[in-house]
């Protein structure tokens, strides 16, 4: 295997390596997808996260179809940077605490070089929201080497932000849990006066969960004690931003996923108004309450799909987003809780009859193809083995994430082939999987040991 390793020192002591040593299948592959072989992707992480299967599953995805797939890892030795499916990796290890003009610079780099390479520009994919922030807010200075959906500058922070979201919602008339953003301490002692516990603590925005996190992840207070012995840990002096929002208790809810493909701003008006949507329901989470996918199924939700494709239209939301709901079966109501707008870890649950996921809809419509039609397929389930494990154990214990929806929207029957997707293991692929085992034994994987999952993905 003939290798080619440029190193080239970015701003500070960043590093960012390209490595050209290998090669997925045929342009014929592509060809027959419609995809366009000759635009390359880049998926583009900010944070420390190595075990992170979303991005090994574009890899794959757009690998498989013959795109030749770039990514940012952590080293040379994540998941991501041993799929086979990898035209190149970029190491670039961030934090996110970094100044934005050394992010910018970064990122530019590794841009320039892989458009030097492939003689084109790539379509930038980010996998956290950090990342979608940052792309959103300086599209305009990376537009030389990175492709991406016109979206509103501030967008993807005011969706990615819990509590910008949830003014969003009420805006919109989406129904969404009941917040409050306490802005001092005393604010936030007249807080627990008025809510009704339990509650849950997240981060109230995109960067703050790594430069200066009020929890470690989304965290269920039972009662105000509980809120008392967290809040001794904050500085007393500056108050950070940490949304504490109305529980949804599980005895009385369903957990939902809506994934979306908008179609790009720019593109004309019969592409522009194109939307993909898919629904699933969140079956167990790591950790179990406010955790992350551990397994899923799809199933189409009318009502949920058209609730989640009107609330981007209204704020105009163009590219691929990630959306958790939950179903309050005392009211009848989907109620938002979080939205993603960035490719969510589990996309590879949806797919259509054609063959499309997000990834693919987003090459095709950034490179002015259609999106061939057709719907999602049902019965697809995914799970994500690392995580699943402990989920199990935890959801025979009692600990359950939510309720399962009854009827034709109940869990389908074992399957295989197309409806049935693992976040690591592929036969065609086995490094990635052997990495993700590793790791997952070992100070890389606090999601794995239920704790918290830098970048967020959901």
């Amino acid at each position: 295997m003939m290798e080619r390793t440029d190193r080239v020192r970015g701003p500070g002591r960043a590093a960012v390596t390209e490595q050209a040593d290998r090669r997925g299948p045929s342009r014929g592959a592509a060809l027959d997808m419609g995809l366009d072989p000759r635009t390359p992707v880049l998926v583009v992480k900010i944070g420390h996260y190595p075990l992170h299967h979303g991005g090994v599953g574009a890899i794959r995805s757009l690998g498989r179809a013959g795109v030749p797939v770039y990514a940012i890892t952590e080293d040379r030795a994540t998941p991501a940077a041993l799929s086979r499916y990898l035209r190149g990796r970029c190491v670039w290890p961030t934090t996110g605490a970094e100044p934005t003009a050394e992010l910018l610079a970064g990122l530019a780099r590794i841009g320039e070089r892989i458009r030097a390479r492939e003689g084109r520009p790539c379509i930038a994919l980010p996998t956290d929201d950090e990342a979608a922030v940052l792309l959103a807010e300086h599209a305009a200075e990376l537009d030389p080497y990175l492709l991406m959906p016109a979206v509103a500058a501030g967008l993807p922070r005011a969706l990615a932000g819990k509590q910008s979201l949830h003014q969003l919602c009420l805006e919109h008339q989406v129904a969404t849990p009941r917040s409050v953003l306490p802005g001092s301490h005393r604010e936030l002692e007249a807080a627990a006066d008025e809510l009704l516990f339990p509650i849950v603590a997240k981060n109230a925005d995109p960067y703050s969960r790594l430069s200066d996190p009020a929890v470690g992840s989304t965290t269920l207070l039972p009662d105000r004690a509980a809120l008392t012995r967290l809040a001794e840990g904050w500085d007393r002096a500056a108050m950070p931003r940490v949304l504490l929002q109305e529980y949804l208790p599980m005895e009385h809810c369903e957990d939902w996923i809506a994934h979306l493909y908008c179609g790009d701003g720019r593109a004309d008006d019969e592409r522009a108004g194109r939307e993909l949507v898919f629904t699933g329901v969140k079956v167990r989470a790591w950790p179990p309450r406010g955790g992350v996918t551990a397994h899923a199924y799809s199933t189409a939700n009318p009502e949920l799909a058209e609730e989640s494709a009107r609330f981007c239209r209204a704020v105009g939301f163009h590219g691929i987003c990630d959306l958790d709901w939950r179903f309050d079966r005392r009211d009848g109501r989907y109620k938002l809780l979080d939205f993603n707008p960035r490719l969510g870890a589990q996309f590879r649950l949806f797919e259509t009859g054609p063959g499309i996921d997000l990834v693919r809809a987003l090459h095709l419509d950034l490179t002015g193809r259609a999106v061939p039609s057709g719907g999602q397929l049902d019965g697809r389930s995914f799970t994500v083995e690392i995580l699943d494990a402990p989920a199990r154990v935890a959801a025979r214990r009692g600990h359950r994430s939510a309720q399962l929806p009854t009827g034709r929207s109940g869990p389908p029957p074992r399957a295989g082939g197309r409806l049935r997707e693992l976040g690591w293991t592929a036969v065609d692929d086995p490094l990635p999987a052997l990495s993700a085992v590793v790791r997952s034994a070992g100070p890389a994987a606090p999601a794995a040991r239920g704790g918290p999952l830098a970048g967020g993905t959901a």
